[in-house]
């Protein structure tokens, strides 16, 4: 299961996203611009405040790195 945190202004999530569609990897999105309990779910996932955060079978990344995504993705 992928799930990403993101907004829809920023660039990296905009990558981030492209880049899980270009491997046809499904996931859901949670948008943490539309809610203020979306937000706090980040930091507590994360301990940042800082999109995109991803979180794969439980391995959290922080920002878009291909190779942390690609390392998680084939555990």
């Amino acid at each position: 299961m992928i799930k990403i945190y993101s907004t829809s202004w920023c660039p990296a999530c905009v990558k981030a996203k492209k880049y899980l569609g270009l491997k046809g990897l499904a996931f859901s999105e949670i948008n943490v611009a539309d809610a203020h309990e979306d937000r706090e779910e980040v930091f507590k996932v994360s301990g940042q405040r800082t999109v995109p955060v991803l979180d794969i079978n439980g391995e959290i990344i922080v920002g878009f790195d291909k190779s942390a995504i690609d390392k998680a993705i084939n555990k």
